[in-house]
Protein backbone atom coordinates (compact mmCIF):
# COMPACT_ATOMS: atom_id res chain seq x y z
CA UNK A 1 0.00 0.00 0.00
CA UNK A 2 1.57 3.24 -1.13
CA UNK A 3 0.28 6.56 0.15
CA UNK A 4 0.26 9.72 -1.89
CA UNK A 5 2.38 12.15 0.11
CA UNK A 6 3.62 15.56 -1.01
CA UNK A 7 7.35 15.55 -1.67
CA UNK A 8 7.94 18.31 0.87
CA UNK A 9 6.24 16.29 3.64
CA UNK A 10 8.30 13.24 2.75
CA UNK A 11 11.53 15.25 2.83
CA UNK A 12 10.57 16.82 6.17
CA UNK A 13 9.71 13.48 7.74
CA UNK A 14 12.82 11.82 6.34
CA UNK A 15 14.96 14.67 7.65
CA UNK A 16 13.42 14.31 11.10
CA UNK A 17 14.02 10.55 11.05
CA UNK A 18 17.69 11.08 10.30
CA UNK A 19 18.21 13.83 12.89
CA UNK A 20 18.71 11.45 15.80
CA UNK A 21 21.17 9.24 13.96
CA UNK A 22 23.25 12.23 12.93
CA UNK A 23 23.16 13.65 16.45
CA UNK A 24 24.47 10.43 17.94
CA UNK A 25 27.09 10.17 15.21
CA UNK A 26 28.32 13.66 16.02
CA UNK A 27 28.57 12.69 19.68
CA UNK A 28 30.56 9.60 18.79
CA UNK A 29 33.09 11.83 17.06
CA UNK A 30 33.09 14.40 19.87
CA UNK A 31 36.59 13.48 20.96
CA UNK A 32 37.80 15.30 17.86
CA UNK A 33 35.40 18.26 17.74
CA UNK A 34 37.42 20.10 15.10
CA UNK A 35 36.60 17.45 12.50
CA UNK A 36 33.08 17.78 11.05
CA UNK A 37 31.17 14.72 10.00
CA UNK A 38 31.21 14.66 6.22
CA UNK A 39 29.58 11.64 4.62
CA UNK A 40 30.97 10.72 1.24
CA UNK A 41 29.16 9.28 -1.72
CA UNK A 42 31.21 6.10 -1.47
CA UNK A 43 29.77 5.29 1.97
CA UNK A 44 26.95 2.80 1.57
CA UNK A 45 24.18 2.64 4.13
CA UNK A 46 24.25 -0.55 6.15
CA UNK A 47 21.62 -3.10 5.19
CA UNK A 48 18.33 -2.84 7.07
CA UNK A 49 17.10 -5.89 8.95
CA UNK A 50 13.61 -6.32 7.46
CA UNK A 51 12.36 -7.83 10.71
CA UNK A 52 13.25 -4.62 12.54
CA UNK A 53 12.70 -1.95 9.94
CA UNK A 54 10.60 1.12 10.62
CA UNK A 55 7.89 -0.52 8.49
CA UNK A 56 7.77 -3.70 10.60
CA UNK A 57 7.67 -1.68 13.83
CA UNK A 58 4.82 0.45 12.46
CA UNK A 59 2.90 -2.71 11.62
CA UNK A 60 3.28 -3.99 15.20
CA UNK A 61 2.38 -0.64 16.74
CA UNK A 62 -0.76 -0.33 14.59
CA UNK A 63 -2.23 -3.54 16.03
CA UNK A 64 -3.97 -1.91 19.00
CA UNK A 65 -6.13 -4.92 19.88
CA UNK A 66 -3.27 -7.46 19.81
CA UNK A 67 -1.58 -7.54 23.22
CA UNK A 68 1.48 -9.40 21.89
CA UNK A 69 2.03 -6.90 19.08
CA UNK A 70 1.53 -3.98 21.49
CA UNK A 71 4.01 -5.52 23.92
CA UNK A 72 6.56 -5.89 21.12
CA UNK A 73 5.93 -2.31 19.99
CA UNK A 74 6.26 -0.78 23.46
CA UNK A 75 9.24 -2.96 24.34
CA UNK A 76 11.05 -2.04 21.13
CA UNK A 77 10.42 1.68 21.53
CA UNK A 78 11.43 1.69 25.18
CA UNK A 79 14.57 -0.30 24.36
CA UNK A 80 15.56 2.06 21.56
CA UNK A 81 15.05 5.13 23.74
CA UNK A 82 16.82 3.69 26.78
CA UNK A 83 19.73 2.47 24.67
CA UNK A 84 20.10 5.87 23.06
CA UNK A 85 19.93 7.72 26.37
CA UNK A 86 22.55 5.42 27.91
CA UNK A 87 24.72 5.94 24.83
CA UNK A 88 24.50 9.72 25.19
CA UNK A 89 25.29 9.47 28.90
CA UNK A 90 28.22 7.11 28.27
CA UNK A 91 29.76 9.34 25.61
CA UNK A 92 29.17 12.49 27.62
CA UNK A 93 31.09 11.00 30.54
CA UNK A 94 34.02 9.87 28.43
CA UNK A 95 34.44 12.55 25.78
CA UNK A 96 35.19 16.23 25.74
CA UNK A 97 32.05 17.71 24.27
CA UNK A 98 31.45 21.21 22.95
CA UNK A 99 29.14 23.39 25.07
CA UNK A 100 25.49 22.27 24.96
CA UNK A 101 26.26 19.27 22.73
CA UNK A 102 24.83 16.77 25.22
CA UNK A 103 21.65 18.81 25.58
CA UNK A 104 21.29 19.11 21.79
CA UNK A 105 21.11 15.35 21.34
CA UNK A 106 19.38 14.48 24.62
CA UNK A 107 15.73 13.61 24.95
CA UNK A 108 13.42 15.36 27.41
CA UNK A 109 10.92 12.67 28.35
CA UNK A 110 9.89 13.51 31.91
CA UNK A 111 6.32 12.38 32.50
CA UNK A 112 5.84 11.45 28.82
CA UNK A 113 3.80 8.24 28.54
CA UNK A 114 5.09 5.63 26.10
CA UNK A 115 1.64 5.59 24.48
CA UNK A 116 2.09 9.21 23.35
CA UNK A 117 5.53 8.37 21.95
CA UNK A 118 3.94 5.49 20.02
CA UNK A 119 1.18 7.80 18.74
CA UNK A 120 3.75 10.40 17.62
CA UNK A 121 5.83 7.71 15.92
CA UNK A 122 2.80 6.34 14.05
CA UNK A 123 1.72 9.84 12.97
CA UNK A 124 5.23 10.66 11.74
CA UNK A 125 5.58 7.33 9.95
CA UNK A 126 2.23 7.87 8.21
CA UNK A 127 3.86 10.78 6.36
CA UNK A 128 6.56 8.57 4.86
CA UNK A 129 6.00 6.13 1.96
CA UNK A 130 6.01 2.45 2.92
CA UNK A 131 8.99 1.80 0.65
CA UNK A 132 11.09 4.34 2.55
CA UNK A 133 9.99 2.85 5.89
CA UNK A 134 11.09 -0.61 4.70
CA UNK A 135 14.58 0.76 4.05
CA UNK A 136 14.84 2.68 7.32
CA UNK A 137 16.11 1.05 10.52
CA UNK A 138 13.49 1.15 13.28
CA UNK A 139 15.99 2.86 15.59
CA UNK A 140 16.46 5.76 13.20
CA UNK A 141 12.73 6.23 12.71
CA UNK A 142 11.86 6.08 16.40
CA UNK A 143 14.69 8.38 17.49
CA UNK A 144 13.93 10.83 14.70
CA UNK A 145 10.31 10.99 15.80
CA UNK A 146 11.18 11.34 19.48
CA UNK A 147 13.73 14.07 18.74
CA UNK A 148 11.18 15.92 16.65
CA UNK A 149 8.66 15.97 19.53
CA UNK A 150 10.82 15.79 22.68
CA UNK A 151 14.23 17.30 22.11
CA UNK A 152 15.77 19.29 24.95
CA UNK A 153 16.72 22.28 22.81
Amino acid sequence: MHRSVPASATRTAAAALMAAALGLASLANAQTPAQPIAPTLSQAAPPVDPSFSAYSLVQSCKQRRDNVAQGQCVGAIRGIIHGYQYGVLFLAQRATLPANETQRVSLCLRDVPVSSIVDDFLADAAQVPDDALQHTPAEVAVLGSVHQHHSCT
